[in-house]
């Protein structure tokens, strides 16, 4: 079995805001001393792991990331008759084991109504940071609730080994998780992600737009009902993936074969899923049009090199062709130098007719 499984991926997106900063325009990032459009990994992480295709073929081994299954499990206990001052001290006792919870002053209590005091109470069964909560952690959990439950009677001190060292949920596995409060929990990430990059030098335009109001006859006012600006720009991504095909297995708990149905899934989500970011106004839906993928036990490295000076339009009739020749190039000198950097290699290429995904798909998963 290869260690490492390697992706290298460049695909182009006509005009889009994939990818937000903290003032709403596409985030980018400076390499080789020139502006490029960049999607970020966390981005991209996220957005293959919610994406349809993803959840369904992995159904039933997905986790759940969020700072809230402190209410869902106070809403249970609610439910099931629980009063609220005992579902809010067992909720507290539970949400706990997964991160530290917020604490409210007297102050912030003080002159509330009871229905105020109680919301407000509530944001006590929050965790501050967002965990990556497995399957069999949240069944435990909602086992533990339905004893308390039968018992009337609050969990005791060894009811509250809830987590686990190992997971089935791929998503965990593939991406980590940090706990800071119980560190021998934390999950090892099998696969990295690099920040999406365009292989040349990029210009955030703005789009000036205004709406109609559909029952504005034009008789007394001929303005817009809304005027509007948006940020965007187009770009050939040059997108890096590494997974740790031991380190996976070993996550999941030596389950090899749902290590293969991950990579598999991963690999088809980043060939053909695109980031969410304003896509109702632009629409930029798009596949790979080349994919290498290499197997190997050598230490792995990225072909982002290969766009350090980037592809400019006074030099390229052919931005997608130039890109993949730049890539290949690269893969090849680094062979030359440091022997092969890997084991076996797949090519999808769109633009030549070459490869086709189900062969992708069965070469990394192999």
């Amino acid at each position: 079995m290869s260690r490492f499984i390697q992706l290298h991926l460049l695909t182009a997106f006509p005009p889009a805001n994939l990818n937000r900063d903290d003032m709403g325009s596409p985030k980018t990032a400076k390499m080789g001393g020139y502006d490029r459009l960049r999607v970020s990994s966390q981005c991209l992480k996220r957005t293959w792991r919610t994406s349809e295709q993803f959840q369904q073929a992995l159904a039933g081994h997905i986790g759940t990331r969020t700072k809230e299954m402190g209410v869902k499990i106070y809403d249970y206990l609610r439910e099931k008759g629980i009063d609220h001052k005992r579902a809010l001290d067992w909720t507290k006792k539970i949400a706990g084991v997964f991160g530290k919870l917020k604490k409210l002053s007297k102050n912030e209590l003080k002159d509330k109504s009871e229905e105020e005091k109680i919301k407000k109470e509530l944001e006590e069964v929050e965790i501050e940071q967002l965990a990556f909560i497995s399957s069999e952690e949240e069944k435990a959990v909602f086992s533990l609730l339905d004893k308390m439950i039968a018992n009337n009677a609050a969990p005791e001190n060894d009811d509250l080994d809830l987590l686990r060292q190992t997971v089935s949920d791929v998503d965990i596995a593939l991406f980590g998780r940090m706990l800071a409060s119980k560190p021998e929990f934390n999950i090892e990430a099998a696969c990295q992600v690099a920040h999406a990059i365009s292989v040349h030098p990029v210009v955030i335009e703005d789009d000036y737009f205004t709406a109609v109001d559909d029952l504005n006859d034009g008789r007394e006012d001929m303005g817009a009902a809304h005027i509007g600006e948006t940020r965007f720009a187009a770009a050939l991504f040059y997108v890096y993936i590494c997974i740790n095909k031991a380190m996976l297995i070993d996550n999941l708990g030596g389950d090899e074969a749902l290590a293969n149905r991950a990579i598999r899934a991963l690999t088809e989500a980043a060939v053909k899923v695109s980031p969410e970011g304003k896509q109702n106004s632009f629409a930029s839906r798009a596949y790979a049009s080349y994919v290498l993928a290499e197997k190997g036990d050598q230490q792995p490295r990225t072909l982002s090199v290969a766009y350090l000076k980037p592809i400019m339009d006074r030099e390229s009739e052919d931005f997608e062709s130039d890109a993949i020749e730049r890539l290949k190039m690269q893969n090849q000198r680094f062979d030359n130098v440091y022997g092969d950097c890997a084991d076996h290699r797949y090519e999808l290429n769109v633009p030549d007719m070459q490869g086709s995904l189900q062969e992708l798909l069965d070469f990394v998963a192999n």
